[in-house]
């Protein structure tokens, strides 16, 4: 729609993300929610964001919240953009944003 898209990653789905589980269920509520989208013949989680990602939406990080959860940078390849929280704020400034 012309907007500039970018996704912040952090704990649980930062962690999911870099270990290849992005958008599988983690209990049986997402089974069941995961069927039920599958039965409406809708994309997973991380095939949409991976065509997000195709259409130029920017896959985000914050060096210290990597850190923490206890990847590096070089894990992060060329999944993430790393950078300062600072930066961060700069970047999302003004963003309308949305929480899943």
């Amino acid at each position: 729609m012309g907007e500039e898209v970018c996704f912040v990653f952090a704990f649980d789905a930062l962690r999911q993300l870099l270990r290849g589980t992005f958008g599988r269920p983690q209990n049986e509520t997402e089974v069941a929610e995961s069927t039920g989208a599958e039965g409406l013949g809708l994309p997973t989680p991380r095939r949409m964001l991976d065509e997000a990602k195709s259409l130029g939406a920017r896959l985000v990080v914050c060096e210290t919240t990597l850190k923490i959860c206890g990847f590096s940078a070089s894990e992060a390849g060329d999944a993430l953009e790393v950078m300062g929280l600072p930066s961060i704020w700069r970047l999302t400034q003004g963003a309308r944003v949305m929480s899943l």
